[in-house]
C-alpha cells in the first residue's frame, strides 16, 4: 500500500526538473569536468623541467685589469698606493675557478670541475676572457674562487693538465714545488720603495697561495667571490648570441684595503701569515662594470 509520494516525484517536485532541464543540468556538469581536468592538465605541465634546462650556451667573463681609474699597462705604467709608494708592475697573474651562476628565483648552476679552470695573465689577453657553458637563462649573481681547491692542490701530478700543470715552478708558472700547492695571486714589479735586489733592481713580489692543508691544517688563503649583476645588467644567455660579463679588476684593491700593505714594509710576501691580509684584500678587486648581450 502506497502511502505517500516516492521520493524521486519528492525530489523532482522540489527541483521542478523536466526533461529539457535534467538535459541541461548534464551538460553542465560534463562541462565542469572537461574544465576541471583542463585545469588539471595545467597544474602538471606547471611542473615539467623547462626545455632550456638541458640547451647550454656559451657564457663569456672578461676580466679587465685596471689600477684605480687607470687602465694597467705592464712595465710602463706608474701607480701610487694608500701608503704614497709609486710603483710599476710587471706581471699579473691569477687563478679562477669554480664558476657558478645563480638566476632571479634562486636556482644556481655550477660549472662542471674539470670546465672551470682559468689563468688570467695580463700579458695575455685572450686569456682574460674566461668563457664557460651554461644553461639557457637570466643570469643575476656569477661566483667564482680565486684560488685553486685543495683537492686539485694535491691530486696526481699526471692529472694536472692545461692551466694546472705546475710546469715552470715558481718563477714563469703559479706552482710551488716545495710546497706542493698553486699560487693563486702573484704580481710582481718595481718601486723606489722596495730594497734593492742582487741584481741591483727595487724589486716587489706577491706570491699568494695556500689551500688550507693536506695532512694537518695550513693557511687557506681561496677566496670565494660573489658578484651582483642586477646593476649592471643581467647575463641572458642563449644560443646564437654570446653573452659577456664585464669585470673591472683593480690592483690597488690589493694594497688599499681592510690592512694598508706597504712595499716598504712588506715588499716579498709569499707564504705566511701576512699574505692572509693581502688575499682579504684582493678578494675586493672585482666589480662589474656592464654585461653586453
Amino acid at each position: 500500500m502506497q502511502t505517500g509520494p516516492s521520493i524521486a516525484r519528492i525530489i523532482h517536485s522540489y527541483f521542478f526538473i523536466t526533461p529539457f532541464n535534467m538535459y541541461r543540468i548534464r551538460q553542465i556538469i560534463l562541462t565542469i569536468l572537461v574544465i576541471s581536468s583542463g585545469i588539471t592538465a595545467c597544474k602538471k605541465d606547471d611542473t615539467t623541467p623547462a626545455a632550456n634546462e638541458t640547451t647550454k650556451a656559451t657564457l663569456s667573463i672578461q676580466f679587465d685589469n685596471i689600477a684605480g681609474d687607470k687602465n694597467l699597462q705592464l712595465n710602463t705604467g706608474t701607480y701610487v698606493n694608500a701608503a704614497g709608494e709609486s710603483f710599476k708592475v710587471d706581471r699579473l697573474k691569477y687563478f679562477i675557478t669554480n664558476i657558478k651562476v645563480r638566476n632571479a628565483g634562486g636556482q644556481e648552476y655550477t660549472v662542471p670541475k674539470d670546465s672551470s679552470y682559468f689563468l688570467v695573465s695580463e700579458s695575455d689577453p685572450a686569456s682574460q676572457f674566461v668563457k664557460v657553458r651554461v644553461p639557457e637563462g637570466e643570469y643575476t649573481s656569477l661566483s667564482f674562487i680565486l684560488g685553486v681547491d685543495s683537492l686539485s692542490s694535491v691530486m696526481d701530478v699526471s692529472k694536472r693538465t692545461g692551466v694546472l700543470d705546475p710546469a715552470g715552478g715558481m718563477d714563469d708558472g703559479m706552482y710551488w714545488g716545495w710546497n706542493m700547492g698553486y699560487i693563486f695571486f702573484k704580481m710582481e714589479g718595481t718601486s723606489d720603495a722596495a730594497p734593492t735586489d742582487p741584481s741591483g733592481q727595487h724589486k716587489f713580489r706577491y706570491h699568494i697561495g695556500g689551500f688550507g692543508g693536506y695532512s694537518a691544517p695550513t693557511l687557506n688563503n681561496n677566496r670565494t667571490i660573489t658578484i651582483n649583476l642586477t646593476a649592471g645588467g643581467t647575463a641572458k644567455v642563449r644560443q646564437g648570441r654570446e653573452a659577456n660579463i664585464h669585470l673591472m679588476a683593480d690592483v690597488l684593491k690589493m694594497f688599499n684595503g681592510a690592512t694598508t700593505v706597504s712595499i716598504l714594509s712588506n715588499p716579498t710576501v709569499m707564504f705566511g701569515d701576512f699574505s692572509a691580509k693581502i688575499a682579504d684584500n684582493y678578494s675586493h678587486m672585482f666589480h662589474h662594470d656592464h654585461t653586453e648581450n
